[in-house]
C-alpha cells in the first residue's frame, strides 16, 4: 500500500513538473511574438523626441542642485512624412520591464512595435500643449498609447517622469531609482499622515508639470499655439498633480484625472478650468463610488474638489476597468499568473485604452475648441 502511495506521489510530481515546464515553454514562445501599440486615430502621424530639462530656478527637494527632469515629447507629424520608428523603451529605459522572476511572464519591450517616428520634423502649424503625468512609481514611456493618440489629434504632449518618485528615470546616461520620501509607501492608505505627505508631494509634481509646459514653448516655439494655455492630464497621483497644476496655472485650458485620488489645495480651492474625472470600477475618485469600490474615503475629497471648482466638470467610470487599465500594461503581453496579480480588470485591456483615449481626446477638444461635449455626464455634487 505504501509503495503504491509513493509511486502515485512520484507520478503526480512528474506530471506537475512536466506540465509546468510545458507551460513555461509555451509562455516563452508567446512572449516572443510581436505586439504593437494601438494605431492612433487622429489625422496626423506622430513623432517622438526625448529631452533632459533642468529647472535652474528650483532646488530639487530630494537631491543636491536644481531639479532635473526627463521629458518625452510626442507631437503631430504630417501624414506623408517617412522615417524610422522609435524603440518603445530604448537603452536603459528597458529597465522599466518587470524584474525576475516576474520578467519571464511579461513580453520584452524590443518586440513591442511603436507607431511614433524618431525625431522627425513636426507638422506645420501651431498646436496646444498637453502635459502628461504618470502614476506614482511609473514613468512617462508607459503611457505611450495615450500620448500618441493625443499627438495624432494635434497636441504637443510632454510626458514627465518625476525624478526620485518614479521607480526608474534615465538622466545623464544613468538610471536613477526612487527614494522613499519622494515615493512614499503609504499614499493609498487614506490616513491623516498619508494625506499630509501627499499634499506636500503633489506641489513638487505640479511644479514639474508647469515647468515642462513652459519648456515645450521654448523648445518648439514655432509649433506651440500661443493663444491656448496648456492642459494637464495625469494618471493616479499624476492625476492629482494635473489638477493642482491646473489650479496654479492661470492659463490652464483643461485638466484630466485618470483614476487618481486627489491631494493638495485643489481639493478645497477647486479649479476654474474644465475638468474630467475618469475612474476605474473599484474607485471613488469621481465622487460616485464604482460597483467594486472597497474604500469610499476618496469620495469626500472628490466632492470637495467639485464643489469648490467653478469650471464645468465631467465624470465617468469605465466598466470592468482597474487602476492599470489606464497605462500601457493593457498592451504588454502578460501571461498568467502575472496578469492576475496586477490591477487589471475584466474589461479587454485594449478596449479600456480605446475608451480612455476617446474620453480624453473628446473632452480636450470640447474644452479647447468648443466641439460637442464628451459622452459623459456632469459630475454629481
Amino acid at each position: 500500500m505504501r509503495r503504491r502511495l509513493r509511486t502515485g506521489i512520484v507520478i503526480l510530481l512528474l506530471i506537475v513538473l512536466l506540465g509546468g515546464a510545458g507551460y513555461v515553454g509555451w509562455v516563452l514562445v508567446q512572449r516572443s511574438e510581436p505586439v504593437s501599440l494601438p494605431e492612433p486615430t487622429g489625422s496626423f502621424q506622430v513623432g517622438r523626441q526625448t529631452y533632459e530639462w533642468t529647472d535652474v530656478a528650483r532646488r530639487d527637494p530630494y537631491a543636491e542642485g536644481p531639479r532635473k527632469l526627463s521629458v518625452w515629447l510626442w507631437y503631430p507629424v504630417a501624414k506623408q512624412t517617412t522615417g524610422r520608428h522609435v524603440q518603445y523603451a530604448p537603452g536603459l529605459w528597458s529597465g522599466l520591464h518587470l524584474q525576475q522572476p516576474l520578467k519571464l511572464f511579461q513580453g520584452p519591450f524590443d518586440s513591442l512595435q511603436d507607431r511614433a517616428l524618431d525625431g522627425v520634423a513636426p507638422a506645420p502649424g501651431r498646436f496646444p500643449v498637453v502635459v502628461l503625468m504618470p502614476g506614482m512609481g511609473l514613468s512617462a514611456p508607459m503611457y505611450a498609447a495615450l500620448a500618441e493618440e493625443l499627438a495624432s489629434h494635434g497636441y504637443l504632449v510632454a510626458g514627465v517622469t518625476p525624478t526620485y518618485s518614479a521607480n526608474l528615470t534615465v538622466l545623464d546616461g544613468r538610471t536613477i531609482r526612487s527614494k522613499s520620501d519622494a515615493n512614499p509607501p503609504n499614499l493609498g492608505d487614506s490616513s491623516e499622515g498619508s494625506q499630509r505627505v501627499g499634499d506636500h508631494l503633489v506641489t513638487v509634481w505640479a511644479a514639474d508639470a508647469r515647468f515642462a509646459a513652459g519648456m515645450v514653448a521654448k523648445q518648439l516655439p514655432g509649433s506651440v499655439e500661443p493663444a491656448i494655455g496648456p492642459s494637464y492630464v495625469g494618471h493616479s497621483f499624476g492625476g492629482a498633480a494635473a489638477l493642482e497644476a491646473c489650479r496654479l496655472d492661470q492659463r490652464c485650458a483643461a485638466a484630466v484625472d485618470l483614476d487618481g485620488s486627489q491631494f493638495g489645495d485643489v481639493v478645497t480651492k477647486g479649479v476654474k478650468a474644465p475638468i474630467m474625472l475618469l475612474g476605474a470600477e473599484d474607485s471613488c475618485i469621481t465622487s460616485v463610488c464604482g460597483p467594486d469600490a472597497k474604500n469610499d474615503t476618496d469620495r469626500d475629497r472628490a466632492l470637495s474638489l467639485l464643489k469648490a471648482s467653478t469650471g464645468t466638470s465631467w465624470c465617468a467610470t469605465i466598466p470592468g476597468a482597474r487602476h492599470f487599465n489606464f497605462t500601457d500594461y493593457g498592451v504588454y503581453y502578460l501571461a498568467l499568473p502575472l496578469r492576475k496579480f496586477l490591477p487589471l480588470g475584466s474589461v479587454g485591456p485594449r478596449h479600456a485604452l480605446t475608451v480612455t483615449n476617446g474620453y480624453v481626446t473628446t473632452f480636450l477638444s470640447h474644452a479647447i475648441y468648443q466641439t460637442p461635449s464628451p459622452g459623459a455626464p456632469a459630475c454629481r455634487t
